[in-house]
């Protein structure tokens, strides 16, 4: 009910916001997650990238709903993550939205954690939040611990910022920050390259805590091969990145800007 009043009182204040899905081979989850989003009464942007599963079938199968709207798009191939968050993103512009929270198909966010999304928007209105899933590791495989700590460091110290969670896929993005962000990666990449360019530009970011389910047949699409060597492309073409943005002027490093927030129980 109370995600329910923060909804009303933003639209009041002439604020839309929607809630981003990019999607691969999830029909097991993805339905599921969607039914949990109701709730919220936001719009529903499901960008399905190339699956060669049932997850699209899955998505229409909803019925459609009186006070949102579902919107599948569909990527003929396989384009990669950031593709189809690139995909979304350009739909959140085109439609006018304020801002847009991602978050993953396949069942590892909590859903019932957006309200918390929509709190700190709704109370200090900032550019990005990222949701951080290391405060709670419990369950969380070393190999993929160890990494996120690994490219967490990394990305922080490119960035200016202290940034507990690169990898994170729940997370929001206002649509001012989405206008100015040109994003030139198309895969995992993606999420970490948004960090360190909305941090350059001097946008307002938060971190919250957040709990990630790890469910017992989880797959994960991240190749540890290939998905490193892009990770160091990224770390290396960020170099090119900021001497662009001096070159135009538009450097602003503000570590002031990104807080780590504790949330009440």
């Amino acid at each position: 009910m109370k995600s329910s009043n923060i909804k009303l009182k933003k639209k009041n204040n002439n604020t839309r916001i929607a809630i981003l899905i990019p999607a691969y081979n999830e029909e097991k989850y993805i339905k599921g997650v969607i039914k949990d989003c109701h709730k919220y009464r936001l719009d529903i942007i499901i960008v399905d990238d190339g699956s060669t599963d049932n997850t699209l079938e899955a998505v229409k199968s909803i019925p459609v709903p009186k006070n949102f709207k579902i919107i599948p798009i569909k990527h003929p191939i396989n384009k990669g993550k950031g593709q189809s968050l690139k995909t979304g993103f350009s739909y959140i512009v085109k439609n006018n939205y304020t801002g847009v929270i991602t978050i993953d198909a396949d069942g590892q966010h909590k859903t019932s954690e957006i309200k918390n999304f929509l709190k700190v928007i709704e109370k200090e209105n900032p550019d990005l939040i990222i949701g951080d899933r290391l405060g709670n590791t419990k369950n969380m495989p070393f190999i993929r611990l160890a990494t996120n700590v690994f490219t967490s460091r990394i990305i922080s110290n490119i960035a200016g910022i202290r940034v507990s969670d690169v990898q994170s896929g729940f997370r929001y993005i206002s649509t001012k920050a989405l206008k100015n962000i040109k994003l030139e990666t198309k895969n995992f990449d993606t999420e970490p390259e948004i960090i360190i360019k909305a941090s350059w530009l001097g946008y307002n970011i938060k971190n919250i805590p957040i709990i990630t389910i790890y469910h017992k047949n989880f797959v994960s699409y991240v190749n540890p091969v290939i998905d490193t060597i892009k990770f160091f492309k990224l770390v290396f073409n960020s170099c090119k990145w900021k001497r662009n943005l001096y070159k135009k002027g538009g450097l602003l490093l503000k570590k002031s800007d990104t807080t780590h927030k504790k949330l009440p129980k």
